[in-house]
Protein backbone atom coordinates (compact mmCIF):
# COMPACT_ATOMS: atom_id res chain seq x y z
CA UNK A 1 0.00 0.00 0.00
CA UNK A 2 1.38 3.46 -0.84
CA UNK A 3 3.04 5.31 2.02
CA UNK A 4 3.71 9.02 2.48
CA UNK A 5 6.37 9.46 -0.24
CA UNK A 6 4.32 7.66 -2.89
CA UNK A 7 1.19 9.68 -2.05
CA UNK A 8 3.19 12.91 -2.01
CA UNK A 9 4.54 12.17 -5.49
CA UNK A 10 0.95 11.82 -6.73
CA UNK A 11 -0.16 14.96 -4.86
CA UNK A 12 2.64 17.04 -6.38
CA UNK A 13 1.71 15.83 -9.85
CA UNK A 14 -1.94 16.72 -9.32
CA UNK A 15 -0.94 20.14 -8.03
CA UNK A 16 1.01 20.75 -11.21
CA UNK A 17 -1.52 19.44 -13.71
CA UNK A 18 -5.09 19.77 -12.39
CA UNK A 19 -5.23 22.62 -9.86
CA UNK A 20 -7.16 25.50 -11.41
CA UNK A 21 -9.26 23.26 -13.63
CA UNK A 22 -12.98 22.54 -13.23
CA UNK A 23 -14.90 19.29 -13.58
CA UNK A 24 -16.79 19.11 -16.87
CA UNK A 25 -18.05 15.52 -16.55
CA UNK A 26 -17.39 12.24 -14.75
CA UNK A 27 -17.76 8.72 -16.12
CA UNK A 28 -17.98 6.05 -13.40
CA UNK A 29 -16.97 2.72 -14.90
CA UNK A 30 -17.06 0.56 -11.76
CA UNK A 31 -19.47 0.97 -8.82
CA UNK A 32 -16.90 0.07 -6.16
CA UNK A 33 -14.92 3.18 -7.06
CA UNK A 34 -17.78 5.34 -5.75
CA UNK A 35 -19.22 3.01 -3.12
CA UNK A 36 -19.46 5.85 -0.60
CA UNK A 37 -22.02 7.51 -2.89
CA UNK A 38 -24.42 4.67 -3.64
CA UNK A 39 -27.48 6.04 -5.42
CA UNK A 40 -25.81 9.37 -6.18
CA UNK A 41 -24.40 10.61 -9.48
CA UNK A 42 -20.77 11.62 -8.97
CA UNK A 43 -20.91 13.64 -12.19
CA UNK A 44 -23.63 15.82 -10.66
CA UNK A 45 -21.85 16.04 -7.32
CA UNK A 46 -18.65 17.32 -8.98
CA UNK A 47 -20.24 19.32 -11.80
CA UNK A 48 -18.46 22.67 -12.37
CA UNK A 49 -16.41 22.32 -9.16
CA UNK A 50 -13.05 24.10 -9.24
CA UNK A 51 -9.96 22.26 -8.01
CA UNK A 52 -8.35 24.80 -5.69
CA UNK A 53 -5.47 22.75 -4.32
CA UNK A 54 -4.08 19.25 -3.89
CA UNK A 55 -3.47 18.35 -0.24
CA UNK A 56 -2.08 15.45 1.75
CA UNK A 57 -1.67 14.37 5.35
CA UNK A 58 0.25 11.16 5.79
CA UNK A 59 -1.27 8.72 3.31
CA UNK A 60 -4.51 10.73 2.92
CA UNK A 61 -4.87 12.61 -0.37
CA UNK A 62 -7.55 15.12 -1.27
CA UNK A 63 -8.46 17.91 -3.72
CA UNK A 64 -9.99 21.05 -2.22
CA UNK A 65 -13.04 22.10 -4.23
CA UNK A 66 -14.79 25.45 -4.69
CA UNK A 67 -18.14 26.42 -6.17
CA UNK A 68 -19.15 29.64 -7.90
CA UNK A 69 -21.16 32.03 -5.76
CA UNK A 70 -24.58 32.35 -7.46
CA UNK A 71 -25.26 35.75 -8.99
CA UNK A 72 -21.67 36.97 -8.68
CA UNK A 73 -20.33 36.08 -12.12
CA UNK A 74 -16.89 34.61 -11.66
CA UNK A 75 -16.50 34.77 -7.88
CA UNK A 76 -15.69 31.51 -6.16
CA UNK A 77 -16.57 30.57 -2.60
CA UNK A 78 -13.93 29.36 -0.17
CA UNK A 79 -13.52 25.56 -0.21
CA UNK A 80 -15.96 23.69 2.02
CA UNK A 81 -15.60 20.18 0.57
CA UNK A 82 -12.94 17.91 -0.82
CA UNK A 83 -12.62 15.00 -3.21
CA UNK A 84 -10.79 12.41 -1.12
CA UNK A 85 -8.81 9.90 -3.16
CA UNK A 86 -8.30 6.54 -1.47
CA UNK A 87 -5.58 4.85 -3.52
CA UNK A 88 -6.03 1.52 -1.76
CA UNK A 89 -3.45 -1.06 -2.81
CA UNK A 90 -3.23 -0.30 -6.52
CA UNK A 91 -4.93 3.03 -7.24
CA UNK A 92 -3.37 5.32 -9.86
CA UNK A 93 -4.26 8.93 -10.68
CA UNK A 94 -3.26 9.53 -14.30
CA UNK A 95 -3.51 12.90 -16.04
CA UNK A 96 -3.78 12.48 -19.81
CA UNK A 97 -5.22 13.81 -23.02
CA UNK A 98 -8.90 12.93 -23.58
CA UNK A 99 -9.60 9.18 -23.88
CA UNK A 100 -5.91 8.27 -23.76
CA UNK A 101 -6.38 5.62 -21.05
CA UNK A 102 -7.86 2.38 -22.40
CA UNK A 103 -6.96 0.07 -19.50
CA UNK A 104 -9.57 -2.48 -18.47
CA UNK A 105 -8.85 -1.35 -14.91
CA UNK A 106 -10.02 2.21 -15.52
CA UNK A 107 -12.64 2.88 -12.83
CA UNK A 108 -13.34 6.62 -13.17
CA UNK A 109 -12.67 9.08 -15.97
CA UNK A 110 -13.14 12.76 -15.06
CA UNK A 111 -13.25 15.34 -17.83
CA UNK A 112 -11.57 18.57 -16.77
CA UNK A 113 -11.53 22.01 -18.35
CA UNK A 114 -8.75 22.64 -20.83
CA UNK A 115 -9.12 19.26 -22.53
CA UNK A 116 -7.58 17.08 -19.80
CA UNK A 117 -8.72 13.74 -18.36
CA UNK A 118 -8.13 12.77 -14.75
CA UNK A 119 -8.24 8.96 -14.69
CA UNK A 120 -8.55 6.65 -11.71
CA UNK A 121 -7.09 3.23 -12.56
CA UNK A 122 -7.34 0.57 -9.86
CA UNK A 123 -6.54 -3.05 -10.65
CA UNK A 124 -7.56 -4.46 -7.26
CA UNK A 125 -10.60 -2.17 -6.74
CA UNK A 126 -9.83 -1.37 -3.09
CA UNK A 127 -9.54 2.36 -3.83
CA UNK A 128 -12.29 4.92 -4.32
CA UNK A 129 -13.23 8.59 -4.74
CA UNK A 130 -15.30 10.21 -2.03
CA UNK A 131 -16.76 13.72 -1.73
CA UNK A 132 -16.35 14.82 1.90
CA UNK A 133 -17.01 18.01 3.86
CA UNK A 134 -14.00 19.95 5.16
CA UNK A 135 -13.74 20.47 8.93
CA UNK A 136 -11.36 22.56 11.04
CA UNK A 137 -7.79 21.29 11.10
CA UNK A 138 -6.95 20.79 14.77
CA UNK A 139 -3.25 21.05 13.93
CA UNK A 140 -3.62 24.37 12.09
CA UNK A 141 -1.67 23.26 9.03
CA UNK A 142 -4.48 23.72 6.49
CA UNK A 143 -6.57 26.94 6.70
CA UNK A 144 -9.45 25.51 4.65
CA UNK A 145 -9.58 22.46 6.88
CA UNK A 146 -9.20 18.74 6.37
CA UNK A 147 -11.71 16.13 5.17
CA UNK A 148 -13.99 14.95 7.97
CA UNK A 149 -12.93 11.38 7.26
CA UNK A 150 -9.28 12.29 7.97
CA UNK A 151 -9.81 14.53 11.01
CA UNK A 152 -8.54 11.81 13.37
CA UNK A 153 -5.23 11.44 11.55
CA UNK A 154 -2.10 12.74 13.27
CA UNK A 155 0.38 15.04 11.60
CA UNK A 156 3.16 13.58 9.49
CA UNK A 157 6.89 14.35 9.81
CA UNK A 158 6.98 16.43 6.62
CA UNK A 159 4.39 18.98 7.77
CA UNK A 160 5.83 22.40 8.60
CA UNK A 161 4.20 22.53 12.06
CA UNK A 162 5.11 18.96 13.02
CA UNK A 163 6.49 18.84 16.59
CA UNK A 164 8.85 15.87 16.89
CA UNK A 165 9.41 16.37 20.61
CA UNK A 166 5.68 16.33 21.41
CA UNK A 167 5.11 13.24 19.25
CA UNK A 168 8.06 11.50 20.91
CA UNK A 169 6.43 12.06 24.32
CA UNK A 170 3.20 10.53 23.04
CA UNK A 171 5.06 7.52 21.63
CA UNK A 172 6.92 6.96 24.92
CA UNK A 173 3.62 6.58 26.78
CA UNK A 174 2.77 3.45 24.80
CA UNK A 175 3.53 -0.14 25.80
CA UNK A 176 3.29 -1.61 22.28
CA UNK A 177 6.37 -2.51 20.20
CA UNK A 178 7.87 0.58 18.55
CA UNK A 179 7.23 -0.83 15.06
CA UNK A 180 3.52 -1.16 15.84
CA UNK A 181 3.35 2.39 17.23
CA UNK A 182 5.02 3.84 14.12
CA UNK A 183 2.26 2.28 12.00
CA UNK A 184 -0.49 3.90 14.10
CA UNK A 185 -1.73 6.77 11.93
CA UNK A 186 -3.37 8.43 14.94
CA UNK A 187 0.05 8.80 16.58
CA UNK A 188 2.22 9.72 13.59
CA UNK A 189 0.92 9.73 10.03
CA UNK A 190 2.41 8.53 6.77
CA UNK A 191 4.75 5.78 7.97
CA UNK A 192 3.95 2.32 6.67
CA UNK A 193 5.72 -1.01 6.75
CA UNK A 194 8.55 -0.06 4.40
CA UNK A 195 9.65 3.19 5.98
CA UNK A 196 9.14 1.97 9.55
CA UNK A 197 11.65 -0.82 8.92
CA UNK A 198 14.06 1.56 7.23
CA UNK A 199 13.79 4.19 9.99
CA UNK A 200 14.37 1.64 12.76
CA UNK A 201 17.42 0.29 10.94
CA UNK A 202 18.80 3.81 10.53
CA UNK A 203 18.19 4.56 14.23
CA UNK A 204 19.61 1.20 15.39
CA UNK A 205 16.46 0.01 17.17
CA UNK A 206 14.82 -3.41 16.89
CA UNK A 207 11.15 -3.45 15.84
CA UNK A 208 10.00 -5.43 18.91
CA UNK A 209 11.40 -2.96 21.45
CA UNK A 210 8.61 -1.50 23.57
CA UNK A 211 8.09 2.18 22.84
CA UNK A 212 7.87 3.01 26.54
CA UNK A 213 11.28 1.43 27.13
CA UNK A 214 13.07 3.79 24.76
CA UNK A 215 14.58 7.10 25.80
CA UNK A 216 13.03 10.36 24.61
CA UNK A 217 16.18 11.04 22.63
CA UNK A 218 15.98 7.58 21.10
CA UNK A 219 12.39 8.08 19.98
CA UNK A 220 13.21 11.46 18.47
CA UNK A 221 16.10 9.83 16.63
CA UNK A 222 13.65 7.32 15.11
CA UNK A 223 11.29 10.14 14.07
CA UNK A 224 14.11 12.08 12.44
CA UNK A 225 15.30 8.90 10.70
CA UNK A 226 11.79 8.33 9.34
CA UNK A 227 11.68 11.87 7.98
CA UNK A 228 15.08 11.54 6.37
CA UNK A 229 14.34 8.20 4.70
CA UNK A 230 11.02 9.49 3.37
CA UNK A 231 12.65 12.64 2.04
CA UNK A 232 15.19 10.50 0.19
CA UNK A 233 12.38 8.33 -1.14
CA UNK A 234 10.64 11.45 -2.42
CA UNK A 235 13.76 12.44 -4.34
CA UNK A 236 13.66 9.02 -6.03
CA UNK A 237 9.96 9.31 -6.87
CA UNK A 238 8.86 6.87 -4.17
CA UNK A 239 9.19 3.10 -3.91
CA UNK A 240 7.79 0.99 -6.75
CA UNK A 241 7.92 -2.80 -6.50
CA UNK A 242 5.70 -3.31 -9.54
CA UNK A 243 3.87 -1.32 -12.22
CA UNK A 244 1.03 -0.44 -9.84
CA UNK A 245 2.89 2.40 -8.10
CA UNK A 246 3.28 5.31 -10.51
CA UNK A 247 2.99 9.09 -10.58
CA UNK A 248 0.38 11.03 -12.57
CA UNK A 249 2.43 10.55 -15.75
CA UNK A 250 2.70 6.79 -15.28
CA UNK A 251 6.37 6.77 -14.20
CA UNK A 252 7.65 4.47 -11.44
CA UNK A 253 9.76 5.45 -8.43
CA UNK A 254 13.21 4.02 -7.84
CA UNK A 255 13.77 4.11 -4.06
CA UNK A 256 13.42 0.32 -3.87
CA UNK A 257 17.02 0.21 -5.10
CA UNK A 258 18.11 2.05 -1.93
CA UNK A 259 16.29 -0.02 0.71
CA UNK A 260 18.58 -1.29 3.45
CA UNK A 261 16.44 -3.88 5.27
CA UNK A 262 12.88 -4.05 3.97
CA UNK A 263 12.38 -7.15 1.82
CA UNK A 264 16.02 -8.21 2.25
CA UNK A 265 15.62 -11.24 4.55
CA UNK A 266 18.72 -13.43 4.45
CA UNK A 267 20.78 -10.88 2.52
CA UNK A 268 23.79 -9.19 4.15
CA UNK A 269 23.30 -5.93 6.02
CA UNK A 270 24.88 -3.10 4.03
CA UNK A 271 26.57 -1.82 7.22
CA UNK A 272 27.92 -4.97 8.91
CA UNK A 273 27.12 -7.84 6.48
CA UNK A 274 25.10 -9.75 9.10
CA UNK A 275 22.14 -11.50 7.42
CA UNK A 276 18.90 -9.54 7.69
CA UNK A 277 16.20 -11.27 9.72
CA UNK A 278 12.41 -11.12 9.48
CA UNK A 279 9.94 -11.30 12.37
CA UNK A 280 6.22 -10.60 12.66
CA UNK A 281 5.21 -7.59 14.76
CA UNK A 282 1.55 -6.76 15.15
CA UNK A 283 0.71 -9.03 12.24
CA UNK A 284 3.18 -7.30 9.90
CA UNK A 285 6.48 -8.59 8.55
CA UNK A 286 9.40 -6.65 9.98
CA UNK A 287 12.97 -6.74 8.75
CA UNK A 288 16.00 -5.86 10.87
CA UNK A 289 19.71 -6.43 11.37
CA UNK A 290 20.37 -8.36 14.60
CA UNK A 291 23.83 -6.78 14.88
CA UNK A 292 23.15 -3.11 14.03
CA UNK A 293 19.79 -2.92 15.79
CA UNK A 294 20.17 -3.57 19.50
Amino acid sequence: MPELPEVEVVRAGLEQHVVGRTFVGVDVLHPRAVRSHVGQDLSLLLDAALIRSARRRGKFLWLELSRKIPGTGDQWAEPTEALVVHLGMSGQMLVTEPDAVTSTHLRIRARLSGGVDLNFVDQRTFGRWELVALVDDSHGEYPAGVPASAAHIAQDPLESSFNAQAVAKDIKRRQSPIKQVLLNQEVIAGIGNIYADEALWAAGVRPRRKAAGLSGVGVERIIHAAREVMERALEAGGTSFDVLYVNVNGASGYFSRSLNVYGREGRPCVRCETPIQRVVVGGRSSHFCPECQR
